[in-house]
């Protein structure tokens, strides 16, 4: 049997422990961050990308289509971007570089977490832990690359040149870009944990993998619905976000198997 490790420490040890773990979290955050903030230029030009009209996923989209033998070009369009309060852009920048330095710092903090943690569990369950906490950052990871070159520039694309009249001029504030780039990302990025949700659902008995499979349809519904909310209104962009998300669940079925 394995024993289990365990330090004898006071509930005030634990909580000088964890003070002293948020300390350096905080640190590498404001690090990565200061960094950030300091190369603005290169930031904001890889922010703004999926806002040209000639984005390398639309110029990969050309090159698969016209490998078939179709000459075909997506129109070129102009969106511009401005900036309404006097403070809005100097504040969009700390806080995009707040948001850049937790995104930058998270596997360290993964990593000061699970060292948290790791004192009270099994051997066995120490490199259970590390494994999963391994997927789930990958999986969170394979969702914001997802958002970054699939999902958020055809939502722009779309809402952006949407227009009710050739009266009406967009003209899409700097603050309303990265606030909608940011939700987009962390909802893809929880999107993405669902073998992780269903494998723990699994291990404690809620779902089975003949339930999932089961209710196949139902889900497919699901997913559609899904990415019908948070994607723009257009059958292309619901479809380039239902796919991977019902492979996802059907991974999810294999995962709950196993």
């Amino acid at each position: 049997m394995v024993e289990k490790k365990e330090e004898l420490l006071t509930f005030g040890g634990h909580l000088e422990v964890l003070r002293q773990m948020m300390f350096r979290v905080l640190g590498v955050v404001m690090v990565i961050a200061v960094g950030v903030f300091c190369f603005k230029d290169e930031t904001f030009r890889l922010l703004l990308a999926p806002s040209e009209w000639d984005f390398v996923t639309y110029r990969w989209i050309e090159h698969a289509i016209q490998a078939m033998g179709f000459d075909f070009h997506f129109e070129e369009y102009h969106v511009n971007l401005i900036a309404t309060d006097l403070s809005s852009q100097f504040m969009t920048h700390i806080t995009t570089a707040v948001y850049l330095g937790l995104l930058g710092a998270s596997p360290y903090i993964l990593f000061e977490l699970f060292r948290f943690i790791s004192p009270a569990l099994y051997d066995n369950e120490r490199r259970y832990s590390s494994l999963v906490a391994v997927i789930i950052y990958a999986l969170f990871l394979v969702g914001v690359l997802m958002n970054y070159f699939v999902l958020f520039p055809i939502s722009f694309r779309f809402l952006g040149t949407y227009s009710v009249s050739a009266r009406v001029v967009s003209n899409i504030t700097l603050d309303s870009y990265i606030s909608t780039f940011v939700s987009l990302t962390l909802a893809m990025g929880l999107i993405f944990q669902l073998p992780v949700i269903a494998y723990f659902l699994g291990r404690m008995g809620f779902i089975t993998s003949e339930m999932l499979a089961q209710y196949r349809r139902h889900a497919l519904i699901v997913i559609m619905m899904i990415s019908a909310i948070i994607t723009p209104p257009d059958i292309m962009t619901l479809i380039l976000v239902a796919i991977p998300l019902y492979l996802l669940y059907e991974v999810s079925i294999r995962v709950v198997h196993r």
